[in-house]
């Protein structure tokens, strides 16, 4: 069984036991989420897809970690001006194990 969620304006392809890095949640380590926004659910064969979410269904997952991604330079410049900037970016994120999926 899988499911399609919403979650920090992107769509996640999720299933039981899966772990995926997530826009950063709030939250500690061992904390329970549950996702309702959830835009589909397959299993065998069977789809059932939500307008725009399925009511009644949620997906549930423990936070095992809260992180910051490594270091992006931005860079910006225009040429034959003296203009340069330069500025590093981390961008946090919180990394989410599943623990259920549950349909209407």
């Amino acid at each position: 069984m899988y499911a399609v969620i919403k979650t920090g304006g992107k769509q996640y392809r999720v299933a039981q036991d899966d772990v995926i890095k997530i826009e950063k949640l709030p939250g500690e380590t061992g904390d329970s989420i549950t996702f309702d926004e959830v835009l589909m659910i397959g299993s065998d064969g069977s789809t059932t897809f939500g307008e725009p979410f399925i009511s009644g269904a949620k997906v549930t997952g423990e936070v095992t970690d809260q992180g910051r991604h490594r270091k992006i330079i931005v860079f910006k410049k225009k040429r034959r001006k003296n203009y340069r900037r330069k500025n590093g970016h981390r961008q946090h994120f919180t990394t989410v194990k599943i623990t259920g999926i549950s349909g209407a």
